[in-house]
């Protein structure tokens, strides 16, 4: 069975987005290479653990990071249970396997100070980058989506009244979020500057760039870069400590938690459950404060 296969399974099947199939499948093949240089008469259908744990060795004496490492085992779990689902191995040589031991990342999120002031006090261009700018930061606070999922919106997207947002998430999720009213307005005055565009050819994104194209990744991440960096010591600033500060700050306000998940569209709580280490800092903060032993 070839890797070919399993790309088309990951596709077709799963539903898993174009960058989560690209990456499984640079990871297996990879691995393969790695083991055709070992043994000529390799396949990754006969694979045993030992030319797995080989592999593993291989990549950490080659200083990549546990986390990365684990990300491509991963890559090689999925495949040999998509080999035993398809009957074409009896066993699995990864199912004994443990995950190398990570640190876990400690992601600080903006304060709500630093959220007031880049979105109070920046003062914004009134062309089109200004207006988008301002909309993109403002949307991805009030929402918490993901990068990709902010660039991928459409027009369509959008209600009539411009107050429900629909978005596309991981293996092609659904969900409605509600917008808050201060968003109107901004998203009128970024729409009315879009249609200007003299080179727009029926573009149906949302976003775009002042040529017309759709947004693209890493222009997406300059953008938080450039007016956080404003307003923030903080050596990271990219969208995705805006969603950690979307999430946090819900939770500090005393939001359910599943109401939280839900909104960020994680498909279990134990993935939302990660925000909630800066909403318990708070909690002893308010905590220290308030109880009267604490002023012994």
């Amino acid at each position: 069975m070839s890797i070919k296969a399993f790309v088309s399974y990951l596709s077709l099947e799963k539903n898993y987005s174009a960058h989560t199939i690209k990456a499984y499948e640079n990871d297996l093949k990879e691995f393969e290479k790695f083991h055709k240089q070992e043994n000529d008469e390799y396949r990754l259908e006969t694979v045993a653990y030992v030319d797995i744990r080989t592999w593993i060795i291989h990549l950490v004496d080659q200083g990549i990071g546990n986390r990365t490492v684990n990300r491509k085992i991963s890559s090689l779990r999925a495949y040999f249970k998509f080999l035993l689902k398809t009957g074409q191995i009896n066993i699995d040589p990864l199912a004994k396997h443990r995950a190398l031991k990570t640190e876990k990342k400690l992601e600080i999120p903006f304060s709500e100070i630093e959220m007031e002031k880049v979105m109070e006090q920046i003062t914004y261009t009134k062309d089109f980058e200004g207006t988008r700018d301002k909309l993109l930061i403002e949307l991805l606070y009030a929402t918490g989506i993901r990068r990709a999922e902010l660039i991928n919106i459409k027009l369509n997207d959008l209600n009539a009244t411009k107050t429900i947002l629909k978005v596309l998430g991981k293996r092609n999720k659904e969900r409605l979020i509600p917008l808050l009213p201060s968003l109107y307005p901004v998203i009128e005055d970024y729409l009315e500057h879009r249609y200007k565009l003299k080179i727009l050819e029926n573009e149906p994104h949302l976003f775009l760039t002042k040529t017309g194209q759709k947004l693209y990744e890493t222009l997406v991440y300059r953008v938080i870069n450039k007016y956080f960096s404003m307003v923030s010591p903080k050596v990271k600033r990219s969208p995705h400590i805006l969603r950690h500060t979307f999430a946090t700050h819900l939770l500090n306000q005393g939001a359910d938690l599943n109401a939280v998940k839900e909104l960020l569209g994680h498909s279990s709580l134990a993935s939302t459950q990660v925000y909630t280490h800066n909403s318990i800092a708070e909690l002893k903060k308010i905590h220290s404060l308030a109880h009267p032993r604490s002023k012994e």
